[in-house]
């Protein structure tokens, strides 16, 4: 892809090598200024959604999880199985029913149009997330709970002082796969934004692509290889912490 990302629409058909014979850049600020709309509006969009996605989905997961791994309620293990459950459901499944959900509440179309995308983080529905982070709450002895209980932590104390610092690692792991997923995104994203400035960058690549099926692929491919980008830093960045997630136990000392 990064090969012919530099490569001339001809070339791209006819030359299979890696490399290419005529060494064409234009093809980044050609895709980069295709529409009428520039492609950095497409990655700020894509940028907002993944963020918010990522501090919905580790907020609203690690409260729940923290309930379903410390906490004492009735049917807990019910809720917590019925959970589990919603792991079975295929995404492609949902989305009719959650469409409907929303358009009945106003929200698709309207004027902040990333509400339907970003509402199921605020609500703990990633299930895959909730189950990781209880399961690593479950390797933290419940010792330390009993001991900040006698220093005369409250529940909240207790999660605040105790908890969070150790549920570090989980939270990094749920961040990065919740950012590289959401960035990554394509087929809610198609169903929920219609106008334009409102894409994200995999809805935008399907615009080189007209209803002839012509294609500039040349922009297609440049623009392919900037969407990977922000993928790659946010994964070096945290990566360090996402070993530790997996070699370590969530004690240290």
């Amino acid at each position: 892809m990064l090969g012919a990302s530099v490569k001339s629409q001809e070339e791209i058909v006819n030359n299979i090598g890696l490399l290419p014979e005529r060494f064409t850049p234009a093809n980044y600020s050609d895709g980069w200024a295709n529409f009428d709309v520039g492609f950095g509006r497409f990655f700020l969009n894509s940028a907002l959604i993944s963020l918010l996605a990522v501090l919905g989905n580790a907020v609203s997961c690690l409260l729940a999880a923290y309930a379903f791994a410390r906490l004492r309620f009735r049917l807990r293990r019910v809720w917590f199985a019925i959970m589990i459950g919603t792991l079975l459901l295929p995404g492609h499944v949902l989305i009719v029913p959650q469409y409907i959900l929303f358009r009945s509440l106003g929200l698709v179309g309207a004027q902040w149009p990333y509400l339907p995308l970003l509402i199921p983080h605020l609500l703990a529905t990633d299930a895959f997330f909730v189950f990781l982070i209880v399961q690593f709450m479950r390797g933290i002895p419940n010792e330390l709970d009993e001991a900040a209980k006698i220093d005369g932590a409250s529940e909240y104390g207790i999660f605040r002082h105790v908890i969070l610092p150790l549920s570090r690692p989980a939270l990094v792991t749920t961040a990065i796969f919740t950012f590289i997923w959401t960035w990554n995104d394509f087929f809610r994203q198609l169903v929920y934004l219609s106008q334009l400035p409102d894409y994200t960058v995999p809805v935008a690549l399907t615009l080189f692509i007209d209803s002839t099926s012509q294609s500039e692929v040349g922009p297609m491919f440049a623009m392919s290889v900037l969407s990977l980008l922000p993928v790659f830093l946010f994964f070096v960045a945290f990566q360090r912490m996402l070993v530790e997630g997996i070699n370590t136990s969530g004690l240290k000392g």
